[in-house]
């Protein structure tokens, strides 16, 4: 096996089918702390995101990222011989992963009662634009399309300004961490609770977003409230935002009345702490417009760095708008090992993202990039499976493998 992480999911298997972001970022997460995680790809057609930009020597740096720490073997699953491989690789893991169109692997005979037939213990992981179930659940679906069904995109944005959509894959990647707590909780319930048996999970794309509209669902139906855009302030506290300084930006949020004290009291206006528009976090929401103009106002007057330390001497929470140039020179990010270099042999020593969050005893790590397309067949179909390397051999020359 090649080499993995002595992290919290050491002696975890984890047979990755899905591909993309949404099931590629929760393998990711789940490889970073130890889990083996085998890749599945088409051994014609890898991954779309190997395809993306940018590029350093003809390789995807997003690639790179996202198939880190994994092992990536290819397989045609449409093929009986392929799906039959399938099963074999199904025999020893805990986890399987996939984010096909729901029906496809039934098609294909490779469907979570015919995985759980070879292994009982398997835990499925589907992962779908509309999940398995409902008058959507055979439609395509991508995390743009759940970003606009799920009340995200209307939900962001600036009130005279249309929808506003994620910069990053929100929908997949918050997908993602649920597809991950998930797994978890099924193997918890599995090894701990005693079941001893799998379960399938069914993880959309857009009802995790619309799981993270706290309180929202609950005002729609007892107050017929719908949530409009408000740019960056907060309709349930004030205030927050992001304020113009003489070079730049900061954030800015008072969600306490502590908090909002100390802000007046850091720009010298504690005779607002009394005043009756302000007095209450519910009056300052009312009056969140007044409220930002006299703090953009002082900060307009003073540089990020000397209004950031004037405020921090107060005791007010704000911080700096960064780009990844700021990041990258960041002494917090530094001490916690945020980025990390890796050698890679495709485009030399690369940095990235450490592993998120940090484990006291048994931390993550990133021990390799995102592997060429099929870069472990030999070592996992050969040695993991003990396949003849005659059978190998053929299974390669008809397209199979």
């Amino acid at each position: 096996m090649t080499d993995t992480t002595d992290g919290p999911l050491s002696g975890l298997r984890v047979i990755d089918c899905s591909g993309m972001i949404s099931g590629g970022f929760a393998t990711t997460q789940l490889a970073d702390f130890g889990a083996d995680v085998i890749m599945v790809e088409h051994p014609k057609h890898g991954d779309p995101i190997r395809a993306w930009p940018p590029f350093e020597e003809d390789v995807s740096l997003w690639w790179k990222s996202i198939g880190r720490n994994k092992r990536c073997v290819t397989l045609d699953l449409s093929s009986d011989r392929g799906a039959a491989l399938l099963l074999e690789l199904i025999e020893g893991a805990d986890i399987f992963f996939e984010n096909f169109r729901p029906g496809t692997l039934e098609r294909w005979g490779v469907g979570p009662k015919q995985l759980r037939s070879v292994n009982e213990e398997l835990i499925v992981v589907r992962l779908s634009g509309y999940g398995q179930t409902g008058p959507r659940s055979e439609k395509p679906g991508f995390g743009t399309i759940a970003e606009g069904l799920s009340g995200w995109a209307h939900a962001n944005g600036f009130p005279d300004r249309e929808p506003l959509l994620p910069p990053i894959s929100l929908a997949d990647l918050s997908a993602a961490q649920f597809a991950i707590q998930a797994a978890m909780f099924a193997i918890f319930e599995r090894d701990v609770s005693g079941s001893g048996v799998g379960q399938t999970i069914d993880v959309s794309l857009y009802e995790p977003l619309f799981r993270l509209f706290l309180g929202d669902v609950e005002a729609y139906d007892r107050k017929g409230t719908v949530r409009e855009r408000s740019g960056n302030r907060h309709p349930n506290t004030a205030p927050r935002n992001v304020y113009e300084t003489a070079d730049g930006y900061l954030t800015l949020s008072a969600s306490s009345q502590r908090i909002f004290e100390n802000v007046m009291d850091a720009i010298d206006r504690q005779d607002l702490i009394d005043d009756s528009r302000f007095e209450t976090n519910e009056k300052r929401v009312d009056n969140a417009a007044e409220l930002d103009a006299v703090i953009e106002e002082w900060t307009r007057q003073r540089s990020t760095e000397a209004a950031i330390t004037k405020m921090e001497t107060a005791d007010a929470i704000v911080g700096p708008v960064y780009t990844m140039s700021d990041i990258f020179e960041d002494e917090q990010y530094d001490a916690r090992d945020d980025i990390v270099p890796v050698e890679d042999d495709q485009v030399g020593e690369v940095r990235t993202a450490g592993p998120v969050p940090k484990f006291s005893r048994t931390p993550g790590e990133v021990t390799h990039m995102g592997p060429k397309h099929g870069e472990h067949n030999e070592e996992v179909y050969l040695e993991d499976l003990d396949l003849p390397s005659e059978e190998y051999d053929t299974l390669v020359e008809e397209g199979i493998i």
